[in-house]
């Protein structure tokens, strides 16, 4: 057994998927634990946070970022032994105004800290598929509202 309840991670990572989806960028950041690493890699690594929140409000406060305001779950895995959580988040696109769905996924790992708070993340994806779905979603934006 872990050093926290399968019930407090279960727990914790709803919490988590939530403070993403109210989309205050800013609060997702105190979710972090002060010397936390956040490894993006596209954008690189970011240590502390402090630097997290200075990177993932520019980022999402600007375009592509700013038009994804949904982050939904496809599936998620519990190591209770180690504080973990693995799991496949979609970047959703706003829809662009004819129904459509653009949206590209990322494999993320999550290291619990105990007290509500994370010491790791980390995301890995394909940047040319993220790229390909934005200039996908992009062309319907241009049709659906020209």
């Amino acid at each position: 057994m872990g050093r926290w309840t399968v019930e407090e991670l279960e727990r914790e990572f709803d919490a988590y998927q939530a403070r993403g989806a109210a989309g205050d960028w800013s609060a997702w950041a105190d979710q972090f634990t002060e010397d936390a690493t956040y490894y993006e890699h596209h954008y690189g690594h970011f240590d502390g946070r402090e630097a997290i929140r200075t990177w993932i409000t520019g980022c999402m406060g600007t375009f592509p970022g700013d038009a994804m305001h949904e982050f939904p779950v496809g599936w998620h895995v519990i190591d209770e032994e180690r504080g973990w959580i693995v799991c496949e988040v979609f970047n959703r696109m706003d829809d662009p105004g004819d129904g459509s769905l653009h949206e590209a996924a990322n494999l993320t790992v999550l290291h619990y800290a105990g007290d509500g708070l994370w010491s790791y993340e980390e995301d890995a994806y394909n940047p040319a598929n993220m790229g390909e779905m934005v200039t996908g979603w992009i062309a319907a934006r241009k049709v659906a509202r020209p």
